[in-house]
């Protein structure tokens, strides 16, 4: 293994042959851990999405969590989900060794040929251990069918149906987690400039229409950029919007 893959310092591992959720494992292990540790679910049997949906998981996906404790606000602790899409990004690079074929869309998925192959769900607590998980799935054999998700949200697919890349949920795991430790010290270190810029830079739709849902509110507008805060920013009919939390569908 290279020094670039070499696994962070510091860095627990933890590879579970079944598991109910992997954000649920991480809850249960928080208390107990010394530091920050990435929780592997060869099979989730309980996995979950954004909203409380169920997240599709059949053997050979990806389906991991890193619990941490930054010492953040709740806002700025909400701004890893940036970190943790551009650490995907590069190790969706690194295993095809093709930069084209994905993009970043807001908030938290990872699109392979504009459909989506990885989505990220975050959560934090509010006890005494502090804690922030950071869950991932990515399809990297097989994708739910078009039954299986949302009406209007992007058809999923899978790495190895777009690709032809065939990686081991622990392989990419071996790569994700330097990825991330690198993009998380950027973070650390120079704030979110930086992630903001790279994060645009890798961004679906960028300069385009789209719609996003905030509550029971949409608004349609042109995609032009991240506020200083993660937020998307749209112009509209009726001017500038600002958009904190929701979800964007393309037509």
């Amino acid at each position: 293994m290279s020094a670039r893959l070499t696994w962070p310092t510091g860095v627990g591992r933890h590879v579970l042959d079944v598991v109910d959720s992997t954000m649920t494992e991480a809850a249960r292990m928080a208390p107990t851990l010394s530091g920050p540790a990435w929780i592997l679910g060869l099979r989730q049997t309980a996995g979950r999405g954004r909203r409380g949906r169920a997240w599709v998981d059949p053997a050979g996906n990806f389906a991991a969590t890193l619990v941490m404790r930054p010492a953040d606000p709740p806002e700025r602790m909400a701004l890893r989900s940036f970190v943790a899409a551009l650490a995907l990004h590069e190790t969706f690079v690194t295993v095809t060794g093709r930069a084209e074929p994905f993009a970043l869309k807001w908030p938290n998925d990872v699109l392979l040929n504009g459909a989506k192959v990885a989505g990220i769900l975050l959560e934090s607590s509010s006890a005494s251990t502090g804690h922030l998980a950071i869950g991932i799935g990515v399809n990297l054999v097989s994708a739910p069918g078009g039954n299986e998700v949302e009406a209007g949200a992007l058809r999923p697919v899978s790495l190895l149906s777009e690709t032809g890349a065939r990686v081991t949920p622990e392989e990419f795991l071996d790569i994700l987690a330097p990825a991330f430790a690198r993009w998380e010290a950027q973070f650390a270190t120079y704030g979110f400039g930086p992630i903001r810029t790279a994060w645009m830079a890798r961004a679906a739709r960028l300069g385009e229409t789209v719609m996003a849902r905030a509550g029971t509110q949409s608004h349609e507008g042109r995609f032009i950029e991240l506020d200083d805060q993660g937020a998307l920013i749209l112009v509209t009919a009726r001017g500038r919007v600002a958009i904190p939390a929701g979800e964007v569908f393309f037509g």
